[in-house]
């Protein structure tokens, strides 16, 4: 399957610059197929910005990053009209959002509002200056990171932000071996000054829209609205996974299967997608965390509760 080449010269480009890292760069590319975001939540040091980096090289498309900070402004994401005295006019000049693969680095530095400034580029694809929308042009793929140890001087992110993420997923540290193979290329030039783009941005366009064609059987919508149905009833949880968060397991189950080189989603792509976009959505009672859950574990106990569909899953 074509698709699939194209997709796994990719991640095989990326490989060559983050070890051991191959199932980050898969979800990376599922969530860019599906045009949604990620939110990667680690400690520094792991790779993320250079995760990043090395997917927009291989895609031959425009990076920014927006390190974000307590004093940053809605208008310094987004961008600022300004009056030019001699025209007699305002001229829009863009924001670092304004691109293809936006890394927003520690999002949970800044304050709310600046925060929200990026829901309606993330949701629509556009923002709103002085009243006029500008679109953004595709492919638009933000990766957004947050650090889970520095909470001094950090504002959590709102629900509404989360759900405008398709995947949560966290990197972790590498292993021992793959640590000391870091070591030695870190010894010469960077892989990535010298990395080159391997499909262009009209090939991933229309990769993108091959997912829409990725069949997803009757059987399996019933089995994902059940998972989340699931998440709405269970003890542990106050607030389940909503209407949205189906959508988005859907998409992004059409989206691995393709990377797979399937024209059709089975159960065990929706099995192994949901904790990357179910336990971000998710709020638990407050007395779970006593008991030292997390939202991963408690997806894990819902997708064990709920019963595969037995029979053909790969027509519509």
């Amino acid at each position: 399957m074509e698709a699939q080449h194209k997709l796994q010269a990719v991640i095989e480009n990326i490989e060559k610059v983050m070890i051991g890292k191959k199932h980050i760069a898969e979800l990376s590319l599922v969530s860019l197929l599906a045009k949604g975001h990620v939110l990667l939540e680690d400690v520094p040091g792991v790779g993320k910005t250079v995760m990043v980096r090395a997917l927009a090289k291989s895609l031959s498309a425009e990076f920014k990053r927006i390190q974000f900070t307590p004093d940053l402004l809605p208008s310094d994401v987004v961008g600022v009209s300004i009056y030019n005295p001699k025209e007699m006019e305002f001229h829009f000049r863009p924001g670092p959002i304004m691109g293809n693969i936006v890394l927003a680095d520690e999002i949970n530095r800044t304050s709310p509002k600046t925060q929200s400034a990026l829901l309606e580029a993330m949701e629509e694809a556009s923002v709103t200056i002085d009243g006029e929308t500008v679109d953004i042009g595709q492919p638009f793929f933000v990766m957004a990171t947050q650090n889970p140890v520095e909470y001094e001087g950090t504002y959590p992110l709102p629900e509404a932000q989360l759900d405008r993420f398709l995947l949560k997923m966290k990197m972790g540290y590498p292993t021992k071996v793959d640590e000391i193979e870091v070591l030695r290329r870190a010894e010469g030039e960077s892989p990535l000054k010298n990395l080159q783009a391997v499909i262009t941005i009209e090939e991933l366009i229309g990769l993108q829209k091959q997912v829409d064609e990725v069949a997803v059987s009757d059987l399996l919508k019933e089995y994902i609205v059940s998972i989340a149905q699931a998440t709405r009833e269970h003890t542990a949880i106050y607030l389940g996974a909503s209407p949205r968060a189906s959508i988005a397991l859907m998409k992004a189950s059409q989206a691995y299967a393709l990377l797979k080189g399937r024209n059709y989603v089975t159960p065990d792509d929706v099995q192994y997608l949901a904790p990357f976009v179910f336990s971000h959505r998710l709020l638990l009672k407050p007395e779970i965390r006593y008991e030292n859950l997390t939202a991963e574990d408690i997806v894990a106990r819902v997708l064990a509760s709920v019963p595969v569909p037995v029979g053909k899953t790969e027509a519509r």
